[in-house]
This record gives C-alpha cells, structure tokens and sequence, in this order.
C-alpha cells in the first residue's frame, strides 16, 4: 500500500460522516507504519471501543470503511476461527465479526454487511510471515505470497463492493 496522510485518510470515509471520520483516532504507530508490508491499513479505535476503520486502495483511490465489531463470545482458548479475507486461523477471540453500514439508501435505512476479519485487522502481516497467530499460523498451502496477497485483496474487494452497493 502506499502511504496516505491523515488528511487523505479522514476524507477517504465513504459510509460514515466527515465529523465521525474528523473525530476517529489514528493507529496509535500512524507515523511509522511499514506501507510497504500493508494490503490495507485496518486498526480498532483505542478511544471508542467497538469501533473499527479499515482503508483501502481502489481504482487509483482510497477507500475507507468505518466498522462496529463484535466482540467474540467467551469461548476456550484452543477454540479457533477463521480471518474470511487473509485465512489465518486464530484462537482465543483473534477473529471478530466486523460490520459496515452500508452506503447510500441502504446505509440510511439501517443496512449493514458483516465480515470475520482478524479483531487486530493485521492480515497483511500474517499473510507475510511478520506476525504470528497463538494458533500456529494459517493453512499449510503452496501458494506464492504474491497469491496470497491476490487472495487478501480479492476478499477485500468483494467485503468493499458489499458495501458500497
């Protein structure tokens, strides 16, 4: 991903106001973020909890997405779930229900589209080897990072178009 600025990513909103994107708090690392290892930039809110932003490039442009998350159920620590856009499998609530109001009519009459994302939004870095999940990493397939990263953006895109639809 390329890097963006704050100016860019607060105008970027498109399923939430330009006061709520003016009043969201940045990743706590905004400065020092790795854009080269990022597909996206996702982050929940430190000072609204429940909420979540997820930027993304699309058509020569950014994107973003302002999300509520479900916290997960209080479910064992060897309990597992899937990320449905990277495929890490987590344990212990790392995968939460992430949903976005959508856009337009729809978005005004309550609609909203949900998605199991990975609760730290750090798919990039786990399709990358540059975290690890408790849960011992993800599938054991033989696709190249480059496939990967095509998946990643592939189930992101589709997420975005249900969205903004």
């Amino acid at each position: 991903m390329r890097p963006i600025t704050e100016r860019d990513l607060r105008a970027s909103f498109v399923n939430c106001s330009k006061g709520e994107a003016k009043r969201l708090d940045l990743p706590k690392d905004f400065a020092d973020l790795p854009w080269d290892d990022l597909d996206f930039l996702g982050w929940q809110d430190p000072g609204a909890p429940g909420r979540a932003y997820l930027i993304a490039e699309r058509d020569d442009s950014i994107a973003g997405i302002s999300l509520r998350v479900t916290a997960g159920t209080a479910r064992g620590f060897t309990s597992r779930s899937m990320c449905s856009l990277c495929l890490t499998t987590r344990t212990g609530g790392g995968v939460a229900l992430m949903t976005a109001r959508r856009t337009g009519d729809a978005g005004r009459q309550g609609n909203s589209v949900g998605q199991y994302m990975c609760g730290d939004l750090d798919c990039s870095l786990y399709v990358r080897g540059k975290k690890q999940s408790v849960a011992g990493g993800g599938l054991d397939e033989s696709l190249t990072l480059d496939e990967k990263v095509a998946r990643v953006l592939g189930n992101l895109h589709s997420f975005l178009d249900k969205v903004t639809r």
